[in-house]
């Protein structure tokens, strides 16, 4: 069995694979090769009224011969910095995360690797953004509308700049020399254009493609700057842009729905995730903040089309430069981890990297 680091997953998982990863499992989860089920929360107030602690799981795999289980360990907070409320975490003290990803065989039942999941997390929310704006940005898109100056940030400019020929960013967050030293970096990085903006109004001038990638607690879209022929991306916020821009999507790319448990079809849910809470009178903090009750599902269904809709020719995607457009994951999360985990112990296996532990500590004579 296998320990993998953070370092390590950085060193061999290119944004190419996850994105080849991802819309593969989305693919394989449309006709039924590869099962997931939403994400579940549990909420659990600390002896600190301004803080809960949250557990959260996702799971899934397929016929490929994989399966993995996601965890994360969180204490969860908000803080306010500049007029922005964000959304805090941490796990011992601030500055510290616990998240794994357990891999195993679906062909034996043995565990394969544990998995620090903070560079494969980034990697596959960059690409779903990637995604996204394969199927559904202009063909011509070039100029990127960024939000937020972060990690998220880092990997949506790294899948944007494989999917469309981008010549610019405008990018604006709270912090002037963040904002400032992300643009310098992202000019270097990828020889383009990048323009850090004192406004975040300024960032919507021109943008074919409007990423939102913040830590925000509350939606920082504002519809009512949308251009024309813009694709929307959104991370953070209440997992749904702000009502204002729904209203204006023209088209909805949802890349799929967790299925139903077999027998059960009642207890479909498209929700993104679900969560259980001690205390559940008392408000919390995370995806269960100020009492909302449930995670945004199918958000627009008359203007809805999925992957598998586009793959297959059902429905189309854009069909005008004028329109307006967003996509986003669905609840598909369990989908995701073991398709970019399996792809990342395959590719450190086959370099050798990796720190090997005894399977067998993993393993018992007694039956469960």
């Amino acid at each position: 069995m296998l320990i993998i680091d953070n370092a390590t997953v950085a060193k061999v998982l290119t944004m190419e694979a996850t994105m080849a990863a991802l819309e593969q499992s989305y693919l394989a989860l449309a006709k039924g090769e590869a099962v997931c089920r939403p994400r579940i929360d549990i909420r659990i107030p600390t002896s600190d009224p301004n803080k809960n602690y949250q557990w959260g799981s996702m799971e899934g795999g397929s016929t490929n011969g994989y399966f993995a289980i996601r965890m994360k360990s969180d204490v969860i907070y908000e803080t306010r910095y500049e007029g922005a409320i964000t959304q805090e975490k941490y796990c011992s003290r601030p500055g510290l995360f616990c998240g794994l990803i357990l891999l195993v065989s679906t062909e034996t039942g043995v565990p394969l690797a544990f998995i620090n999941d903070g560079v494969l997390q980034h990697m596959r929310v960059g690409a779903d953004g990637g995604i996204g704006a394969k199927y559904m940005a202009k063909a011509d898109a070039a100029v990127v509308g960024m939000l937020g100056s972060g990690g998220m940030a880092r990997t949506h400019m790294q899948a944007l700049t494989v999917t469309r020929k981008i010549r610019r960013l405008q990018v604006y967050s709270p912090t002037e020399a963040n904002r400032r030293a992300f643009a310098r970096e992202m000019a270097e990085t990828y020889g383009i254009e990048a323009v850090a903006c004192d406004r975040p109004e300024d960032v919507y001038k021109g943008a074919d493609i409007l990423a939102a990638v913040t830590d925000s607690a509350v939606p920082v879209l504002d519809g009512r700057l949308l251009e024309e022929g813009t694709h929307i991306i959104n991370i953070g916020g209440s997992g749904v842009p702000d009502a204002e821009s729904i209203r204006r999507v023209d088209v909805y790319l949802r890349f799929g729905d967790a299925p139903s448990p077999i027998g059960h079809p009642e207890l479909f849910l498209d929700d993104e995730h679900i969560a259980w809470e001690a205390r559940p009178s008392s408000a919390k903090h995370g995806d269960g903040r100020h009492g909302r009750k449930r995670a945004h599902g199918i958000a627009l269904p008359d203007r809805r089309v999925t992957l598998a809709d586009l793959a297959e020719g059902r429905a189309s995607g854009r069909t005008s430069p004028h329109q307006i457009t967003w996509s986003e994951r669905g609840n598909l999360q369990g989908a995701q981890f073991y398709a970019v985990a399996a792809k990342v112990y395959e590719l450190v296996s086959a370099a050798g990297l990796g720190r090997e532990i005894p399977t067998e500590w993993f393993l018992q004579d007694i039956r469960d």
